[in-house]
């Protein structure tokens, strides 16, 4: 009945308009596991793929949203999963990850792209960390507010979360950390209560006498939230968008400092093509050995 969708729907749900039947195949137990771990593990390293590329892009003024919808809009490759952040968490991926790698591990047998997948993911969590030593010099005694706490927006799950990363890490180097989700407070308190962070109930208390902010979620209230008058609120104007969804010229407006990723369309200090500087490179490389060849003549 549930895969040919014959069963009567429960009294108060609504009917989907349209109903897609699931593919049905027949395989063994362990092809079976190991579908739903390469599943997991691909999407996860597709996740790290586009963040490594932002990490590079931020280096020679390319916009990342532009690059994934470039590479996206080839059908091999499809724009799902490619939004660049923090890095992913959740109750599969990091899950299903570290079982496939032990797995391996039993069998004596390298994952080298799972595991340089778990390495990008986890250097994401420190990229936060260093826009903020960026920006503030020193983080000891500082006051950071985080806008978001569960790992994705709608939903309470803190399962992998970066915010648990970014937080403790920030904590741990000396800083006051407050925090705001709209619905992931009670479920941070109950399984994390030894994490040193101040919950609150607003935006507006977060940001309040913080220094710098932290985007770690994007929710869509925190895509509408008023910048200015956060703002108003704050120690310092620096904010860091950890999920690369603000609107990096209105963030500008409010008097916000907006670190690396550069608003879109401003200039890096590189503003010249990558294959262009190499090949200018080459040239100076080539008048170099024209020159020791007349030298030793």
């Amino acid at each position: 009945p549930i895969l040919e969708q014959t069963f009567a729907h429960p009294a108060g749900v609504r009917e989907p308009q349209t109903n897609k039947l699931p593919v049905f195949i027949t395989t063994t137990a362990t092809s079976a596991e190991l579908i739903k771990y390469a599943a997991n593990a691909f999407l996860a390293m597709k996740i790290s793929f586009i963040n490594e590329f932002a990490g590079l892009a931020e280096h020679v003024g390319a916009d990342i949203t532009e690059v994934a919808r470039g590479i996206g809009l080839d059908e091999r490759i499809g724009m799902r999963y490619l939004m660049a952040g923090a890095g992913w968490g959740g109750s599969c991926f990091g899950k299903d990850v570290s079982a496939i790698l032990h797995a391996a591990q039993q069998y004596n047998y390298d994952m080298y792209l799972v595991d340089a997948a778990v390495k990008a993911n986890l250097r994401q969590h420190e990229s936060i960390v260093k826009k903020l030593q960026s920006l503030l010099k020193v983080i000891r005694g500082t006051t950071i507010g985080i806008l978001g706490i569960s790992f994705k927006p709608n939903t309470d799950d803190t399962r992998d979360a970066p915010f648990l990363a970014v937080a403790k890490r920030l904590v741990d180097l000396g800083a006051t950390v407050k925090a705001h989700d709209p619905v992931a407070i009670p479920t941070l308190k109950q399984k994390h209560p030894e994490l040193n962070v101040i919950c609150c109930e607003t935006p507006e208390e977060a940001a309040a006498d913080c220094d710098a902010l932290v985007l770690l979620t994007e929710w869509d209230t925190f895509r509408h939230l008023d910048y200015n008058a956060l703002g108003q609120l704050m120690r310092q104007k620096f904010i860091v968008d950890g999920r690369n969804a603000l609107n990096p010229e209105a963030l500008n407006k409010a008097g916000f400092t907006y670190p690396l990723p550069l608003p879109r369309g401003e200039h890096h200090r590189h503003p010249e093509p990558i294959g262009r500087r190499r090949k200018h490179r080459r040239k100076q490389i080539y008048l170099r050995l024209l020159q020791l060849r007349v030298r030793h003549k």
